[in-house]
């Protein structure tokens, strides 16, 4: 039957991927607005137990990914290739990089540049350590390149090896599915590997939605602080209908003509923010606040990676770290399926260092540019940062604050704006051709009208949840996305063992065989579809 009604729609998916996932989308943003009070209960106490019971495996599980992915990088396996012999990367390093950022991170640096930064300075950490002091300072930029830095993108870099490999060296769909070839066998093709891509849409369109609920909060924040304009949910709402129409626009173009001309162009429109910040800030504080911060970071790398406040207990790292790894776990499915769609042809090594080290540097720039500025300015320079910040938790009006202390305030805030708003485009549309690949299995060819209908789809679910009353809304999306991201989390292990597995099996085999083996592999898929269409004739 499902079959039947996509092929009167002309679509070019799995039915019951696509209809089953929209089915529970539909039925959690209904119960979301029908029921909000038993749907906070719920998952906040789910929620706040994951975060309690499990926050030591989550900071001990994502340095193991991180350990991992460097000794596969300088181990012989970092010498085989995403796709044949011959295959040559189908992107410039520069638009590769660019692109990286069109996954979602954009947006985060511009939320989070000066607000954790700020926060962390006036409410350090550690107990021992005075507020608003130097040492607060160091602990400040410290604990944000760790939340922002090499453990960040671990969690996006193991899932995109995976697929990248599956797909491209065993010949295997666009899907979540796919990674688990060497436990389950052709059973990726049936209900469970399909369980398996449902639970992964939802994943990806609940996780991005929690990026567009902030971007959005941001351009009202500073929409409010340009012309006045009334912070809200109404307000919100719209903001997200309208950017959505722009990213379905995006999204209709493809990715060359879409998703890569909006990152390229943002990437370069947010260094020059950055360099803007840096000459007109202190140039000379800011030159040694980036080589010390720096080494900051690499010294307290090893610490923090295994820092679990085991005799304070405050309860910081459960709201901070410990939902950071929960969140970011849960799209990354979407972010490393992207990055594997990007990444074809190169290197295992050049791969792990590429989407480990190039990501991370420029954040450890941006924060120490934009963090170390907003310290100077509560220290050196009037303040003010802290009690708007912090004090009157305007987390999102953080950057518009801090704008405040530099020339051209409402040219350079409208400009922040515009990076907003094209960073949150190319989430949108970056999450609508991923989603549309979990529902197809493959990279191209699908029907305009599939990716157009994810993008809409997400707009709904963000502006329904922000639109939620009570102790709904984005926290109520919050509480179920960690909630969602536990199993996430728990099939990185089981990506760690398929990796080792398929990558011994390739090196030990001669080119010939290997590709013999993703032929017979793709080849066996392909029976089984027509098999399934046969059973349910269109």
């Amino acid at each position: 039957m499902l079959d039947k009604v996509s092929d009167r729609l002309g679509l070019r998916t799995d039915p019951v991927i696509f209809w089953v996932s929209t089915a529970l989308v539909a039925v959690f943003v209904l119960g979301t607005i029908t029921f909000t009070g038993a749907v906070d209960a719920m998952f906040g106490a789910a929620s706040d137990w994951v975060l309690t019971h499990l926050g030591w495996l989550y900071i001990f599980g994502v340095t193991v990914f991180l350990v991992f992915l460097i000794v596969i990088a300088v181990s012989r396996y970092g010498r085989l290739k995403l796709g044949g012999p011959d295959s040559e990367p189908d992107y410039s390093n520069w638009t590769w990089f660019a692109m990286l950022f069109a996954a979602g991170i954009g947006t985060i640096l511009m939320f989070w540049g000066v607000a954790e930064p700020i926060s962390h300075f006036a409410n350090p950490p550690r107990e021992d350590v005075p507020p608003e002091s130097v040492a607060a300072a160091n602990e400040a930029m410290g604990f944000t390149l760790y939340h922002f830095g090499l453990h960040t993108w671990t969690i996006f870099t193991l899932p995109a090896l995976a697929f990248a490999y599956f797909v491209y060296r065993r010949g295997l769909p666009f899907r979540v599915s796919s990674i688990f070839q060497p436990f389950l066998g052709d059973r990726i093709h049936g209900p469970i590997g399909r369980t398996i891509d449902i639970v992964a849409v939802l994943g990806t369109l609940f996780g991005v939605a929690v990026s567009i609920g902030l971007g959005t909060m941001q351009i009202n924040s500073g929409l409010n602080t340009l012309f006045g304009i009334e912070e809200g949910r109404l307000t919100q709402v719209v903001l997200i209908a309208v950017v959505t129409a722009i990213a379905v626009t995006s999204v209709a173009l493809g990715l060359d003509k879409g998703v890569k001309r909006l990152s390229t162009l943002n990437i370069a429109m947010a260094i020059g923010l950055l360099l803007f910040i840096f000459v007109f800030g202190a140039p000379v504080f800011l030159s040694r606040g980036i080589i010390e911060t720096t080494g900051t970071y690499l010294s307290w790398l090893v610490p923090l990676a295994f820092w679990n406040d085991t005799f304070n207990n405050s309860g910081w790292q459960k709201n901070w770290t410990t939902f950071y790894w929960a969140w970011t776990i849960t799209w990354s499915p979407f972010v490393g399926i992207f990055i594997a769609r990007i990444s074809k042809g190169r290197s295992v090594r050049e791969f792990i260092v590429g989407v480990l080290g190039l990501p991370t540097a420029f954040s450890v720039i941006w924060f120490a540019v934009f963090g170390l500025s907003a310290i100077d300015i509560e220290m050196n320079r009037g303040g003010g940062l802290v009690n708007e910040v912090v004090d009157q938790k305007d987390i999102p009006g953080a950057l518009f604050v801090f704008l405040e202390h530099f020339p051209a305030t409402e040219l350079v805030s409208g400009l922040a704006i515009l990076i907003v708003v094209i960073f949150f485009t190319t989430s949108s549309d970056s999450a609508s051709l991923v989603v549309d690949m979990l529902c197809t299995g493959h990279a191209d060819g699908s029907p305009t009208r599939q990716r157009v209908f994810w993008g809409v789809t997400e707009g709904v679910v963000a502006a329904t949840l922000l639109a939620a009353t009570g102790k709904g809304g984005l926290d109520a999306l919050q509480q179920v996305i960690t909630v969602v991201g536990l199993p996430f989390f728990l099939i990185g292990f089981l990506m760690m063992i398929a990796l080792v597995r398929a990558m011994h099996a390739d090196m030990s085999a001669g080119a010939g065989q290997v590709a013999q083996r993703s032929a017979d592999i793709a080849a066996r898929g392909r029976r089984m579809r027509r098999k399934r269409r046969r059973a349910h004739p269109r």
